[in-house]
């Protein structure tokens, strides 16, 4: 993206910095939810934990109707001037927590926050405890709603629900930060346009009727009908759209037989459809099922398709990512902002720019001078804790600059 020059950016007169007491119980808080961590739709402590902050602040959050999540206002919304959102999502992987030597690592057995929704959770209750505080000295220009959001990781995401319980109303743009082990801690990665990619699931069912390895030709050949499912779709797929649009198909599992001298009657097959290019993904659920149905017919087998719609690519607003841009700019410097490219993750907040403009911005966790590959998703996956100050500075200042830009 474009560079703006220091000065057109505002200088360091924006109100908002982090008390190094509030840092402390930042830092603390965030270790006590990765110690704690919680499956979509059952963060029922994270949601208590958060919730019970907010309300030693003087606030009044709202939990949503489904028992975990919650939304807060921190000012009282105008009509006449929308509202900028903070959303963070608070749920964790069903994953094993393999770090070793870590006192705050995970005490839930196969469940980790190894995405770094502990992290994203912290910067925005960070940020709402400032701007609450700025807000009682009638220093906050316009009201700001904190949006914890459940289920980020469940298909197709708890975001649905979120907007459903009436989040967007009064909001005229939203913002998040994602985790990003390949940026450094102290600087966050932008781009405009498309950021992640559109996400959704894939299960496939193959039947015949069986028979006798030595005699394929008197049946279904169902496990090479498989095999030539598991080979060919992503192929014929990726020639029936623009190669520009990433339309991705792959498969994590595959399951059929019993015995090597017997032809199975029934194989199974799951995986992921991914998809870089908005239009490219409306049509990939018709192209996924021609694809599977002409190889499945071409070895005599009956096909069942499931295709369940995950989640649109998260596309960044330019206006919302240059304020994001300015934002980082007056509190780091424009040497702490640096251009990031479009990943094959889906996240569910592309959602909430189906309402209103927003964008996300990818929050540096790497330790400095760690140049291991690193990557989400991983049982050992942990940041540098520097990253929740630099969170909470990038959305204070954030919400005051979206009330100048509005």
């Amino acid at each position: 993206m474009s560079r703006k020059s220091e000065a057109d950016l505002p200088g360091d007169e924006l109100p908002g910095a982090l008390p190094e007491a509030l840092r402390a119980e930042l830092i603390a808080f965030r270790r006590d939810l990765h110690m704690h961590p919680e499956l979509g739709n059952q963060e029922f402590r994270t949601t208590a934990a958060i919730k019970g902050r907010l309300e030693r602040a003087g606030l009044a959050p709202r939990v949503l109707d489904i028992g975990t999540g919650l939304i807060c206002d921190i000012g009282e919304p105008d009509p006449d001037r929308p509202m900028l959102a903070l959303r963070a999502d608070i749920d964790a992987l069903p994953i094993p927590d393999t770090k070793i030597g870590c006192a705050y690592r995970s005490t839930v057995p196969d469940r980790a926050h190894a995405c770094g929704h502990d992290v994203h959770t912290t910067v925005v209750l960070g940020a709402g405890l400032v701007l609450a505080d700025l807000h009682r000295q009638g220093l906050l220009p316009n009201a700001v709603r904190l949006i914890f959001q459940p289920a980020e990781e469940v298909l197709p995401g708890g975001a649905p629900e979120v907007i459903k319980e009436g989040a967007m109303e009064g909001v005229g743009r939203i913002v998040g930060v994602h985790c990003d082990p390949k940026v450094d801690a102290g600087r966050i990665g932008l781009r405009y346009g498309p950021i992640t990619s559109a996400c959704d699931r894939l299960e496939v069912t193959l039947d015949g009727p069986g028979g006798h390895t030595a005699r394929p030709h008197l049946t279904t050949d169902l496990v090479t009908a498989a095999a030539r499912v598991v080979t060919d779709v992503p192929a014929v797929v990726a020639r029936r759209v623009d190669a520009r649009s990433g339309l991705s198909v792959t498969w994590g599992r595959i399951e059929s037989g019993h015995a090597p001298n017997v032809i199975p009657q029934h194989a199974e097959l799951s995986g992921t459809v991914r998809c870089l290019n908005l239009a490219a993904w409306e049509a990939a659920p018709d192209l996924v099922h021609a694809a599977i149905d002409e190889i499945a017919n071409l070895y005599r087998a009956k096909s069942q398709i499931n295709y369940i719609r995950g989640v649109p690519p998260v596309v960044n607003d330019q206006v919302v990512t240059e304020l994001l841009y300015a934002a980082m700019a007056s509190r780091r410097g424009v040497d702490a902002i640096e251009d990031t490219e479009q990943s094959l993750g889906g996240e569910d907040f592309s959602w909430y720019l189906e309402h209103v403009p927003g964008a996300m911005a990818r929050l540096g966790v790497r330790d400095p001078g760690d140049h291991v590959s690193r990557d989400l998703h991983q049982g050992d996956f942990d940041v540098d804790e520097t990253a929740i100050t630099v969170g909470v500075e990038l959305f204070t200042a954030t919400a005051f600059l979206h009330t100048l830009s509005s």
